[in-house]
């Protein structure tokens, strides 16, 4: 692989990151498309995990909502779509390692590929530095979408749920019944069933966006 650029450990430092193996960093910034054999997907795996307990633990000290409102805007938080916004507020895009016919595709904009190297970023600093450093560092980048709306309203997935239940009807199934397109800008189409009432369809750039979406539409025809 090649070396760290000086641009890209500036940035780094600026973000509030502690870059002490710059091989890590690079590797963290590194899209599959290049050819290196390291990329930044074990690195995206750790650090999802570590969002996600930082962001569990920063809601049960500061927020008294009951676990359903908890996981709720622990979703949210911790959201590719999150992910994907904090990664553009710092300028990931401009520091990501990218083969030629992935840049040319549109990939340095991709939610999917920049939430993912945003975790990735979050992996190599816990390995630099532990938890409790990589814990402030994800409070400091991820204070703005805490104190705003993020999961605050209830989930369309969450909410049909509850009128499954309510309505004494099995749980709603859902199913990728087409997945088209690069990885890079993948669109997949759910359609998501509910016993002896009815099933919606939709489609979006991730799984998770498209049952989103697919739940919202059942709420609007049969809730």
């Amino acid at each position: 692989m090649s070396a760290l650029l000086p641009e890209a450990l500036a940035w780094l430092s600026d973000c509030g990151f502690t870059v002490k193996d710059e091989d890590l960093w690079l590797e963290a910034l590194t899209h599959g498309s290049t050819g290196h054999v390291r990329d930044y997907q074990r690195l995206e795996f750790l650090g999802d995990r570590v969002l996600g307990l930082t962001i569990a633990e920063w809601l049960y000290q500061h927020n008294n909502g009951a676990e359903g409102a908890l996981a709720q805007r622990l979703n949210a938080l911790v959201s590719r779509t999150t992910c994907a916004s904090v990664a553009r507020d710092i300028g990931v895009a401009e520091h990501l390692s990218l083969g030629k016919q992935a840049r040319d595709d549109g990939a340095s904009d991709s939610d999917n590929i920049l939430g993912d190297v945003m975790e990735a970023l979050l992996g190599a600093e816990f390995i630099e530095t532990g938890y409790d450093t990589s814990s402030a560092v994800i409070r400091d980048l991820w204070r703005d979408k805490m104190h705003g709306g993020a999961g605050k309203s209830k989930h369309p997935k969450s909410a049909l749920q509850e009128w499954a239940a309510g309505n004494r009807r099995k749980s709603p199934e859902y199913t990728i019944i087409d997945r088209s397109g690069p990885d890079h800008a993948a669109q997949f189409t759910v359609r998501v069933t509910v016993r002896n009432v009815g099933e919606t369809e939709a489609t979006a750039g991730s799984k998770q966006e498209a049952e989103t979406a697919a739940a919202r539409l059942f709420m609007e025809l049969y809730g």
